[in-house]
């Protein structure tokens, strides 16, 4: 499973971060055994991390 971080206009990036860590449990109970987070590189509207250049 893929997951980008995405952030909605008017709410904290930490949300974002949350969904992302709410949806990697749902993933594992579903018998899921890799979860990914998309690295980004300035893309706006992402809360992943994005890798040292």
């Amino acid at each position: 499973m893929l997951d980008r971080s995405r952030t909605r206009a008017g709410e904290p990036d930490a949300a974002a971060v949350r969904g992302t860590v709410a949806r990697a449990v749902r993933a594992e109970q579903l018998g899921y055994h890799r979860f990914w987070v998309a690295e980004h590189h300035a893309v706006p509207g992402i809360a992943s991390g994005s890798p040292p250049s």
